[in-house]
């Protein structure tokens, strides 16, 4: 077998895969149900995998149901994204220990065994591939990602159940993967069965399904391949229009959106907490009794008060000013940054928005009175 290659095998080849990856000293993580949500977590049998869950979702909601059927991988995204794998919401960088006269710092041990993802969607392997732009491949590179995400095997599962609020179509990251995986599997349960067309992406894809049960892809296996993936397209009617986005939000930094948005945001952070390519963090010192000292990084969020605080106080203290920064990071200074989108069209901001704000929206309002700008305020203290 060779990279481009496809096959087909059946859930006794999906638990064949784990197993294989277990043995090779992969630490094994998939999607989970879990309070409620699809979350990640570990799997080492198709049994611990989402079997038969489907997920709802609208703005400002989202839940599970449970049917009879057999499918794994029918269902859209839940809150947790494979970020926290890579760059957790809480992480010591270092400790020191106070003995007499004497100080010790010590670091947390980066060596760890190799994660296998299984069951990662497209829009999350575009998601991985914005944070290795930020946290990998820049002049700095954040030595904590760089540890957990070297040799990461990635098992991406095509979309074939998206969710109402997903528009990946509209940012190019799915229903399908082209590229960023070792492996990518699309379900598929119709009259010939249960069964998952695999592509190979990698030689280590290659190499860990050779020990894998799998048969001859047909051509009726990739027309079905083909419809799922049409269809799934077709199912996703929300979108976000690119074209000159960056631009148009860059011109409209003062246009009244702004505030009619504020009346309804909670500043809550939600959106920030479930995105898969939000990176900003704090650093905090903590002291005991003893006079150790714990330094610890912790996801931050531009809607908190404290994050954009100078000498003064925060330069960004209303709402709006806030959903602004977010927003305008998001869709327009990130390409300025970093040559790329920081969205990757999931819908989790939509969905985990307590008030269901939703982006598109925002962007699709802006875009229509583009140049519409209202005289501000300039009493003292009114940031923008």
């Amino acid at each position: 077998m060779r990279i481009g290659e496809a096959v087909v095998m059946g859930s006794e080849g999906l638990d064949a895969l784990l197993t294989t990856l277990i043995e090779l000293g992969y630490e094994t993580r998939g999607p989970v149900v879990r309070d409620g949500a699809i979350m990640p977590g570990p799997v080492r049998e198709v049994a611990d995998l989402p079997v038969g869950t489907h997920d709802v979702q609208a703005p400002g909601r989202y839940g599970l149901e449970q049917s009879d059927d057999d499918t794994v991988f029918a269902w859209a995204v839940g809150p947790g994204s494979w970020k926290a794998e890579f760059f957790p919401p809480s992480q010591e960088l270092w400790h020191s220990t106070v003995d007499g006269e004497s100080v010790t710092t010590t670091t947390p041990d980066l060596d760890m065994p190799p994660l296998a993802i299984v069951g990662a969607r497209p829009c999350e392997l575009a998601a991985l591939a914005v944070l290795d732009r930020v946290l990998l491949d820049g002049a700095f590179p954040d030595p904590r990602y760089a540890a957990r995400r070297d040799g990461t095997f990635l098992v991406t599962a095509e979309c074939g159940s998206p969710a109402a609020t997903c528009f990946c179509t509209s940012m190019g990251t799915g229903p399908g993967a082209d590229s960023g995986f070792d492996l990518a599997l699309t379900e598929l349960n119709d009259d010939d069965g249960h069964r998952f067309v695999v592509r190979i992406g990698s030689d280590r894809g290659a190499e860990v399904l050779a020990a894998v049960p799998v048969s001859e892809v047909t051509a009726a296996d990739l027309a079905a391949r083909d419809r799922v993936l049409s269809s799934s397209g077709d199912l996703i009617d929300r979108r976000l229009e690119t074209r000159g986005l960056a631009d148009l939000l860059a011109r409209n930094l003062e246009h009244p959106r702004w505030d009619e948005v504020a009346d309804r945001c909670l500043a809550c952070g939600n959106c920030t907490l479930v995105c898969p390519t939000c990176f900003c963090s704090d650093v905090s010192d903590t002291t005991d009794l003893t006079g150790d000292v714990h330094r610890q990084r912790t996801w931050a969020s531009c809607f908190d008060l404290d994050h954009s605080h100078l000498h003064g106080g925060p330069v960004r203290s209303s709402t709006s000013s806030r959903y602004r920064q977010w927003l305008t990071h998001k869709l327009s200074t990130w390409w300025d940054q970093f040559d790329t989108s920081g969205c990757v069209g999931c819908g989790r901001c939509i969905a985990w928005c307590p008030v269901g704000i939703d982006l598109t929206e925002e962007a699709a309002a802006i875009r229509e009175t583009d140049g519409a700008v209202r005289s501000l305020s300039t009493a003292p203290g009114r940031a923008r």
